[in-house]
């Protein structure tokens, strides 16, 4: 039987550290027990899409679940339109916001170091926030910054009422106390959700947490965008990065799911897996998921984002998920693309948590 060789922290989960809409106007949805009302749109049947020859749209989402059984190959979630759709819904709300109170929301990043990929994921946040009309700060630190020096921003923006939301890109140079960094962030203002508070209160039953991680939160909304029933199925989530797996894991048990977590010391993953409803895989380990680890009508989220050697792209590779995307889709009943999946939500989870955060200081329905 084979081998599978993983890390629980891939890459994309740390882009991720780099958010829950309803279905309906005035529905609600669920990052908990208990609902937060929104208002948003209904989800466009145009969103299902195909990938080439191997996966094929059919019925409209609303009969996703019926189909489910019955579809031999994959139905498209389309992240990339969803994100959209949900950025378009948190501008109008923004715009009603300042119409109403004169309030814009306001969101902080904080960056050390020059890593080529923290500035592009910074910069695709700047440029998110301003598509929205959410006001962004930025600090861009140099790589021998002191751990004091990031705390002094961390506590400026913490007293700034123009501020609604604080993200600290990840990672942070080496000689950094990650935990210290991101504690101090004021959990009012804790967009990422990665406060301890707001991950001990997500993992708690009767306890609600301010803010959920983007990234998990996203993969939830997906699912409820494409009416995938998740009570009483049997979920499996490949990663317990903080970041993602443990609280995707946790997401998962508040919809009533039975939940398990596959790690880099399971053994027979494979089998594990291929037990799954549903499946989310973080990881970082590109076409790790394999068609044979799939329940026929299974439905897959693959949050990976890996760069390949591709000598046919200018690039001089291509980005593929933990799963292998083409075998997937003639085994399971829906799957997310890479890119163009996950990744869009992760950044409109974002924008959502910050928008909600200035909701909630001033006190705006």
């Amino acid at each position: 039987m084979a081998t599978a060789m993983f890390t629980d922290c891939s890459t994309s989960t740390t882009a991720a550290a780099a958010r829950f809409l309803p279905l309906n106007r005035d529905a609600v949805v669920l990052h908990s027990r208990r609902s937060i009302p929104l208002r948003f749109g209904p989800i466009n049947p145009s969103l299902f899409r195909t990938t080439g020859t191997k996966c094929h749209a059919s019925a409209s989402p609303s009969v996703l679940p019926a189909a489910m059984a019955a579809e031999t190959s994959a139905k498209i979630i389309d992240g990339k339109s969803i994100a959209k759709q949900i950025r378009d819904e948190i501008s109008a709300e923004i715009s009603r916001m300042k119409d109403n109170i004169g309030v814009v929301p306001g969101l902080a990043v904080i960056l050390v170091g020059d890593r080529k990929d923290s500035a592009t994921y910074v910069r695709n946040k700047k440029k998110a926030c301003e598509s929205v009309g959410i006001n962004s700060y930025e600090v861009h630190l140099p790589e021998d910054s002191t751990e004091q020096e990031v705390l002094k921003h961390i506590s400026g923006f913490n007293d700034d009422p123009s501020v609604h939301g604080i993200l600290v890109q990840l990672p942070l140079p080496s000689h950094m106390n990650e935990q210290n960094i991101l504690n101090s962030v004021c959990i009012e203002k804790d967009v990422d959700g990665f406060h301890p508070l707001n991950i001990g209160r997500l993992a708690m039953c009767g306890r609600e947490p301010l803010f959920v991680p983007c990234t998990p939160k996203g993969c939830i909304e997906l699912l409820h965008r494409y009416g995938v029933p998740i009570e009483g199925k049997r979920a499996v989530v490949i990663g317990r990065s903080n970041i993602v797996g443990t609280p995707a894991a946790l997401l998962l048990q508040r919809e009533d799911a039975t939940v398990s977590v596959v790690h880099s010391r399971t053994k027979n993953p494979e089998v594990i897996t291929r037990q799954a409803d549903i499946i989310i895989s973080a990881v970082g380990q590109p076409n790790m998921v394999r068609g044979s680890w799939i329940k026929p009508g299974a439905v897959v989220i693959d949050v990976g984002i890996n760069p390949v050697e591709d000598a046919k792209s200018a690039r001089g590779y291509r980005l593929v998920g933990d799963v292998c995307h083409k075998e997937a889709c003639k085994t399971a009943s829906a799957v997310t693309p890479v890119p163009g999946g996950v990744g869009p939500m992760t950044i409109a989870m974002l924008l959502s948590n910050t928008l909600t955060s200035a909701k909630r200081m001033h006190n705006f329905k």
